[in-house]
């Protein structure tokens, strides 16, 4: 078996719902606390702190036990989004956490723990931060979550398993430490298998003959030789940079700083890879456990500082310190490949690509507030139906024959009514109601006869005549008449459309 290189740290909450309840109502901090839950008929502790009781016990024997028991109902999902914020508050571990619920998170650390000094020092760290949070905590590290998992239930709180010794390390543990299903535990032990090391001397064909695949994989998974797939959080990111601050940081000029720093590094990396950012995100982390998030997006991918850091600028504004950042990670989620040489954008620049680089990054900075699109045509000539609002940034693809007849500059959703006096039926207008006034027509450019589309269920709409106008005013605009393929029926005129 080749020793994995991965090193994974299980943090369990062993009190997590009993805490919560205490952090919502302090009153109950020092008495004794249970939560319970409906199993069946029978009513079951679910989480307990008030010894020597436990959870599995009897509703009605803890209460014998201990009188004095403050009971409270067991709120799965409230315990659960609990879970996910601390996941979240763990990001400024390591960029990739998983949740282990109903109380456990999984940290993949590897290449993290050199960053707090080892894995002793930043396992150290771990348990005084959550400490300080308000939590208790009972942690592990092996190559993987199930190794660390089943020496924490083997009360083995604490653990660091070095590199590529899980299976030594848990030969010595009991059977029931991989939480195995059923009564596949006890079955083992009445056979005598009362340790990991008992199972792994037995072949494989008569384990798996007696007890199915199901323990065969959980044996693999804890020893590592299957690897199971980390479901984090959040994808992991493909660069990330991080810093941690001996002092909290509260003022805009130390937030500014910090992420120019951040920023600076990170572009480093993106430039030995020769890729480039297109989403970057900023994790804070608060003295007092909150977690805040601001993200940006860039049209094409950069690795430009300065640009970089003009995009955070604003966003940067919804951060609110309180008491103080203790750390920041800066995190690259989508990145594409990107030349040795990138040219920095300057309006009015004459180097090749600067105009297309200046737009680009005018664009990102006006996508941080707005939500930028255009227009994109497509292959009809029904202006309602001639293009459609597609991302800013979206391949240009023009129909043959487009754009060659002048359109509006402003069209109307739909066309709106109006009174136009014609000097014949058939002809042009020379007058207009327009906003509650009449308007004489200056210059009439048409008509341009558009026919409906016959393949469409609208087909049998009428034909429209369009004309280009200009009042005295000196407005222009687009209008059609209806009716003229309807003899019976009188002209009806409309404004579709402003032209420039």
């Amino acid at each position: 078996m080749v020793p994995d290189k991965r090193r994974v740290l299980v943090v369990r909450l062993p009190l997590l719902a009993i805490e919560r309840l205490r952090r919502r109502e302090p009153s109950l901090r020092d008495r004794p606390l249970a939560t319970w839950q409906q199993q069946g008929n029978r009513r079951l502790i679910a989480c307990v702190d008030a010894p020597p009781l436990q959870a599995g016990q009897a509703l009605a024997d803890a209460q014998a036990m201990r009188p004095d028991l403050v009971l409270q109902p067991a709120d799965p999902a409230a315990e659960a989004a609990l879970l996910d914020r601390l996941a979240c508050w763990a990001l400024r571990f390591t960029p990739l956490v998983a949740l282990d619920a109903p109380d456990a998170l999984v940290l993949d650390v590897t290449g993290s723990t050199g960053l707090f000094g080892g894995e002793s020092h930043m396992m150290a760290d771990v348990a005084a931060r959550f400490t300080a949070a308000g939590y208790t905590t009972q942690l592990a590290m092996a190559g993987n979550a199930d190794a660390a998992a089943a020496m924490l239930r083997a009360g083995l709180h604490g653990c660091i398993v070095p590199p590529g010794e899980d299976a030594a390390a848990l030969r010595t543990v009991p059977v029931a430490a991989l939480r195995l299903p059923g009564g596949m535990a006890g079955d083992l032990c009445r056979l005598g298998l009362a340790t990991l090391g008992d199972v792994l001397r037995q072949p494989r064909a008569s384990l798996a003959r007696r007890f199915g695949r199901e323990l065969l994989d959980r044996l693999d998974f804890a020893l590592g030789a299957r690897a199971r797939p980390l479901d984090p959080i959040r994808p992991p990111p493909d660069f990330s940079a991080a810093r941690s601050f001996l002092e909290p940081i509260l003022t805009r000029p130390a937030i500014d700083r910090a992420v120019t720093a951040l920023l600076d590094d990170l572009c480093d990396s993106l430039a030995e890879a020769g890729r480039g950012a297109r989403r970057l995100s900023l994790l804070a982390f608060r003295v007092d456990g909150a977690v805040q998030e601001v993200a940006v997006g860039t049209g094409l991918a950069s690795r430009d500082p300065a640009h970089l850091l003009r995009l955070f600028a604003g966003l940067l504004e919804r951060l609110e310190p309180d008491l103080g950042f203790e750390r920041m990670v800066l995190q690259v989620t989508e990145t594409n490949p990107l030349g040795d040489h990138q040219l920095a954008g300057r309006l009015g620049g004459h180097e090749a690509g600067d105009e297309g680089r200046a737009l680009s990054e005018l664009l990102d900075r006006l996508g941080q507030r707005l939500s930028l699109w255009r227009m994109e045509p497509t292959g009809s000539h029904w202006p309602e139906h001639a293009a459609v609002p597609v991302d800013a940034y979206a391949p240009v693809a023009v129909p043959a024959g487009w754009g060659e007849r002048l359109r509006p500059v402003r069209l109307l959703d739909r066309p709106r009514e109006m009174t136009v006096l014609a000097e014949a039926p058939d002809g042009p207008p020379a007058q207009l109601r327009l906003d509650g006034r009449m308007h004489r027509v200056r210059h009439a450019a048409g008509p341009e006869r558009l026919e409906p589309e016959w393949w469409t269920e609208r087909h049998d709409r009428p034909r429209r005549d369009y004309y280009r106008v200009q009042t005295e005013s000196g407005r222009r605009l687009w209008i059609c008449r209806l009716g003229q393929d309807r003899p019976a029926a009188p002209a009806r005129w409309f404004l579709h459309g402003e032209l420039a």
